[in-house]
């Protein structure tokens, strides 16, 4: 085993990527409902949700492991490999 591999699938993934992803997968109405923050819910905006997020560790935690399940999904990973 490489003892430089890294098994986070968080590694060297900025958190403006990570809701660049879930906005176009998901809509920020079904983040909402994923994640009950009022930043998805009340005029959301990548910018508005990294200020919230940055500060924020529970919700960053939430939608962290949406990414994560995202990523995980056969569904969508049959998709990324379509691209």
């Amino acid at each position: 085993m490489n003892p430089n591999s890294n098994k986070d699938p968080l590694h060297g993934i900025t958190l403006e990527k990570i809701l660049t992803v879930l906005e176009e997968h998901y809509g920020w109405e079904k983040m909402g409902e994923k994640v009950s923050i009022k930043c998805f819910k009340n005029e959301p905006s990548i910018k508005s949700s990294l200020i919230f997020l940055r500060k924020t560790p529970w919700a960053r935690e939430k939608v962290e492991n949406l990414y994560i399940r995202h990523l995980n999904n056969p569904w969508n990973r049959a998709k990324r490999q379509d691209k």
